[in-house]
């Protein structure tokens, strides 16, 4: 069909446009900012019945040639005007590595097998995922807990034997490169502060095989003593003091508090007036315990928070059993989780695997697990997210319901005026019958467009995110490093195939952030895809492949997973 020459009006001027009627009115709206500057969503185009809709159909319009069309619409500031780019476009064969590496889309760099190392290099990628981790060790100096200066940031040797500054200086190399790096360095730094990662194999021939999350501990364990930050929560001593005091990065963001209650079993000690005795305790992950009975991460925790111990009763003046039970006091940003998988086999003088099969989810709602005061604090805000979350899932459904009933509705108006004036004049007989059954069908008639439509999704989110900001607890948003909501999202895990601690192979897995958004500085949403970690080879994933991971067999389970809070509305964000 030939374009028909019609005339639009906006602002005084007479603007010539050739209208295809094989289009849409989006279409006709991007011609017209060509040539006005005013941008699709701020156009409001005058036809026949009202304003003209992106998805109506251009052929309905009935135009004439010579015809003219009355626009209104300004610009938003600045639009109009094209500018130079601040910033010289850099194609990808004039970049140097680094800059690659840190370009959008590209592959993270993998780490080399140096030997029986892959429980190594599961624990670095997977802890690698923590970007405060990554912030606060580019500020790292092993100077001050050391004889001598730690030289090793510009690269000229230095304290190689601290763990800390080694992993700060491997990750540094890690960002600047898309190939299989050797952490060599690394490496000889663990086996100088832990030895038994040192362990020849039992054949003679290199070193053995180790525990993933022995490396894991150990690697917390040190970060604990020597990364400190800065925390505005934790004052110096002194009561005029308004100095943030030093603590450490560990205890702020992976680590958690458990008040615990013990108490004797046995009725006559209780009838003897034994008191329970009441501790706190530092946690840096929470065990998932396996038993018959485990079929769901849910079950293994609450099974780890509840054991069994035998000591000598005061009252009953011998040996009887105890029962403690913990519940959660803080809870950290990140949480890490660990299935006890390995247990030690006497007659076969190795650790060996529970192979049962163990679910986890995406999202862990850890609020049952936590203290009463805890629970307090954290049920409106988690309550409030999913309300959030289902009032956006409704406004979704509606949306789509909305466009397929105006697309049908339009359809039929097209058939009924393509058929004749008898037709088209049963339309209007039936637009006016449906117009006298109520007010409500009259609304239901009134269809947005979408620009109309997310600028009232972006003003509800806004109230979203100011009434759930207002129900966090002031306490717990004083704490930088706490959850505030009891939900987490699974964002790394680390995986062992095989039948023995001793033997098999690890390998981990680590949710795609989204990308930086070069004008705002904000990430972009997540595609939902993972990197998978094998060593020197990364590749992609799909979100189901995380499924397959729950264990029921020596292939690859999950052995430690690492959890973060899921994002909440900053104060910054409610002031927009």
């Amino acid at each position: 069909m030939e374009g028909i020459q019609v005339f639009v009006k906006h602002q005084g001027k007479r603007h010539e446009v050739e209208l295809d009627p094989t289009s849409t009115g989006e279409t006709f709206k991007f011609q017209l900012y060509s040539l006005t500057g005013v941008e699709p969503e701020r156009q409001k185009i005058l036809v026949k019945g009202g304003q003209l809709k992106d998805e109506t159909e251009l052929s309905t319009l009935g135009a004439k040639p010579g015809q003219t069309f009355m626009m209104m619409g300004t610009p938003s500031s600045g639009s109009a005007t094209l500018e130079r780019p601040k910033e010289k476009m850099k194609f990808m064969e004039d970049m140097t590595e680094a800059e690659a590496a840190r370009s959008e889309g590209a592959t993270p760099a993998g780490l080399v097998n140096l030997g029986n190392t892959c429980y190594m290099n599961s624990t670095l990628q997977t802890l690698r995922c923590v970007p405060e981790l990554q912030e606060e060790l580019q500020k790292y100096s092993a100077s001050s807990s050391s004889n001598g200066p730690d030289l090793s940031q510009f690269r000229i040797g230095g304290n190689s034997l601290d763990l800390t500054s080694a992993l700060r200086d491997l990750y540094q190399q890690m960002s600047e490169t898309q190939d299989g790096f050797p952490p060599m360095m690394f490496l000889n730094a663990l086996r100088t502060a832990f030895p038994q990662f040192a362990q020849k194999s039992r054949t003679g021939n290199g070193y053995a095989q180790q525990d993933a999350e022995e490396a894991w501990s150990q690697i917390v364990s040190q970060l604990r003593q020597k990364l400190k930050v800065k925390d505005a929560a934790a004052k110096e001593a002194g009561p005029s003091s308004q100095q943030t005091a030093d603590v450490s990065f560990i205890d702020k963001y992976l680590s958690g508090r458990l008040e615990s209650v013990l108490e004797c079993d046995e009725v006559a000690a209780r009838e003897g007036r034994e008191e329970p005795i009441h501790s706190e305790d530092v946690f840096l992950k929470l065990d998932c315990h396996i038993s018959k009975d485990t079929n769901h991460l849910r079950d293994g925790i609450l099974a780890g928070l509840e054991e069994k111990i035998v000591k000598k009763s005061a009252v009953l003046d011998r040996d009887a059993t105890y029962t403690k039970k913990s519940r959660i006091a803080r809870l950290p940003k990140y949480l890490t989780v660990h299935f006890v998988r390995f247990f030690w086999k006497r007659e076969a003088q190795k650790k060996a695997k529970i192979m049962r099969k163990v679910t986890f989810s995406h999202e862990l709602d850890v609020v049952e697990f936590c203290t009463e005061t805890l629970k307090e604090q954290l049920i409106p805000v988690r309550d409030k997210v999913r309300e959030i979350r289902k009032d956006e899932e409704d406004v979704s459904r509606a949306r789509k319901r909305q466009k397929v009933a105006h697309k049908q509705e339009e359809d039929r108006q097209r058939e009924l005026k393509a058929e004749g004036p008898a037709d088209e004049k049963k339309l209007v007989q039936d637009k006016q019958a449906e117009n006298k059954d109520g007010d409500a069908e009259m609304a239901d008639a009134v269809y947005k467009t979408d620009a109309e439509y997310d600028a009232e999704r972006a003003a509800s989110i806004l109230a979203a995110k100011k009434e759930l900001f207002s129900l966090i607890n002031p306490d717990l948003a004083k704490d930088e490093g706490a959850n505030k909501s009891g939900l987490y999202e699974l964002r790394g895990l680390v995986t062992h195939q095989g039948a023995s601690a001793d033997s098999g192979h690890y390998t981990s897995y680590v949710k795609k952030q989204g990308p930086i958004d070069a004008t705002t500085g904000k990430r972009k949403e997540e595609d939902g895809k993972w990197w998978w970690f094998n060593d020197d080879k990364v590749s992609e994933v799909g979100a189901d492949k995380i499924e397959t991971l729950s264990g029921g067999g020596e292939s690859h389970s999950a052995l430690i997973l690492l959890y973060r809070a899921i994002d909440l509305p900053s104060a910054e964000e409610v002031k927009q």
